[in-house]
């Protein structure tokens, strides 16, 4: 049994999202402008993205601006799509060596016309990359997600290429923005809140919660290798149950 587990723990799963949460507060604490927390969470994106490549996990979501984010003040809002710009040209090739594919998944049509070029011009030059799938959830919202999903199907049903009996999980997983991406295993989310904030609600169905209170600009791999082996510990069912279990 003894081999068994140790052989468990040394898996990555899978599929591991990211809520980066703790920008703010990590500035704040050091009288620093919340741009200052933001810079510090690129450079720890970049731990991430290396760290998660090197523990073998094979698809990594990170959460980097929500549709609600666009409530922020314009300022703020303007200095991180300048650092969302500088990351896009500034380690696209260094993902491509890395055998990284960039996926990004979102309301693009709220992002500036040479945002929207250069993510094109990420994934078409990372596309046939196999060794790890970064998706970077932008302009994201799960609500939104799940509204156009819905939208989909009711438009298909409209035009009689549907019929609303065929509409299963299956039909409206087919028409979210991850429809080729698996569900995550795991979620982490930093800085000590507990909650998943408008994030992957349909995939998360089954996946592991694991909060840390490390803010995003300090998380490093061991952060992460302490999320991984937290759910390790757990005892995933699907909503089965095992012999002996309640």
């Amino acid at each position: 049994m003894r081999d068994a587990d140790d052989n468990r723990s040394n898996t990555a799963p899978g599929h591991v999202a990211i809520i980066m949460d703790g920008n703010g507060r990590w500035a704040k604490a050091r009288g620093l402008p919340r741009t200052a927390g933001h810079k510090k969470g690129v450079d720890a994106v970049r731990r991430t993205v290396e760290a998660a490549r090197e523990l073998g996990i094979g698809t990594l979501t990170i959460f980097s601006f929500s549709s609600e984010n666009w409530r922020r003040p314009e300022e703020e809002i303007s200095d991180l799509m300048g650092l969302l710009r500088f990351y896009l040209r500034s380690e696209v090739a260094e993902l491509h060596r890395g055998g990284v594919r960039l996926r990004v998944i979102g309301d693009r049509t709220r992002l500036s016309e040479d945002i929207n070029r250069l993510i094109d011009n990420a994934e078409a030059l990372t596309r046939d990359n196999r060794t790890m799938t970064l998706v970077v959830a932008l302009s994201y919202g799960s609500r939104l997600e799940i509204v156009h999903a819905a939208r989909r199907l009711a438009e298909e049903v409209a035009a009689g290429r549907l019929s609303p009996g065929s509409i299963d999980e299956d039909a409206l997983s087919a028409r979210l923005y991850t429809a080729d991406i698996p569900d995550p295993d795991l979620i982490i989310r930093t800085s000590g809140e507990k909650r998943i904030s408008n994030f992957l609600l349909w995939q998360a169905a089954y996946a592991e919660l694991v909060f840390v209170d490390t803010l995003w600009p300090d998380f490093t791999k061991r952060d992460l290798e302490a999320a991984i082996e937290e759910f390790h510990r757990r005892e995933r069912r699907f909503g089965a149950t095992t012999a002996g279990s309640r």
